[in-house]
């Protein structure tokens, strides 16, 4: 399976190990994904004034991508965008509903950007882990060779993968697509009350105390539910909950930490693949002997 893949700005700097994990996990599944080329930024966060139309441009200059590799042979008849952060996928996703049900500012986007090919909404925006609900979560079972089953995993949705409802990949109030998934790795997903809880964005810039107060309050309650690691797909949300550890620890020197991984990361280690394709180098908190107690013995 050949599917477009729009990176976004993090997985090429501070979330590589979010990448090279993800392609390499999916090689084994059978699925390549295809970088679509000249891409941009999505615009990060979806604007939600009703007459700001200029902030939709980047969005629907990507999909316009996607339709040019189908037209080139890059793809075959395959017009989903996969995505991988959940944060490009919330602002591509509502950019790309918006021109959707809106005729007349999809036209005038269009009109904007009069050199390029025109979009005729048919693109459709996916997360990577819809697809693999999609091509079944049993695949990935029969792909493990490194069992997670004494592995105790806290699944951390955040606000963009499931809220607002009209784009989430599940339901906003009792998500399970990410349990799922962790079920199908074999290993234990933890049940716990902060996994849909905002660990701050964007305050982490400006107001670095509440993001250490909230990220505090998230990870001990997913220690105190028995998870030996969070896993996650937003990058900002694992700065947020693995990098600020160390702020964490100063404000409160009591603090246990605890790894924080992207899904792709445990689908790596389970599919038992290179150590490179972990890219644990860019982790703060290294799992390592946390894999070498549950996974590696």
């Amino acid at each position: 399976m050949k599917i477009p893949y729009f990176p976004g700005c993090s997985l090429k700097t501070s979330a590589k190990n979010f990448e090279i994990s993800a392609i390499s996990s999916a090689k084994v599944l059978g699925i390549d994904f295809v970088e679509i080329p000249r891409w941009n930024c999505c615009g990060v966060v979806s604007s939600l004034s009703s007459d700001d139309l200029m902030h939709h441009l980047a969005p629907v200059r990507n999909f316009v991508r996607v339709l040019e590799m189908n037209k080139t042979k890059m793809v075959e008849n395959e017009k989903r965008m996969l995505t991988l952060c959940s944060m490009c996928y919330n602002t591509l996703k509502r950019s790309n509903q918006r021109v959707k049900n809106n005729p007349e500012e999809l036209e005038s986007i269009n009109n904007f950007m009069y050199r390029e090919e025109e979009y005729d909404g048919s693109v459709e925006v996916i997360h990577y882990l819809q697809l693999l609900d999609e091509i079944g979560f049993s695949q990935m079972t029969e792909k493990v060779k490194n069992s997670l089953e004494n592995l105790n995993v806290a699944a951390y949705y955040g606000c963009m993968l499931i809220r607002p409802k009209e784009v989430g990949i599940d339901d906003a109030e009792e998500p399970e697509i990410f349990e799922k998934f962790l079920s199908a790795l074999t290993a234990k997903p933890v049940a716990w009350n902060a996994k849909k809880r905002c660990c701050g964005s964007y305050l982490t810039v400006n107001n670095k105390d509440v993001v250490v107060d909230l990220a505090y309050g998230i990870l001990n309650d997913a220690r105190k539910n028995g998870a030996d690691l969070i896993v996650t797909a937003c990058p900002l949300c694992a700065f947020n909950l693995d990098n600020r550890q160390k702020n964490v620890l100063e404000k409160h020197p009591d603090f246990k930490t605890i790894p924080v991984l992207y899904f792709t990361q445990l689908m790596a280690i389970a599919f038992g693949l290179d150590e490179k394709s972990f890219g644990f180098e860019l982790n703060y908190i290294k799992p390592n002997d946390v894999l070498k107690e549950k996974v590696f013995k």
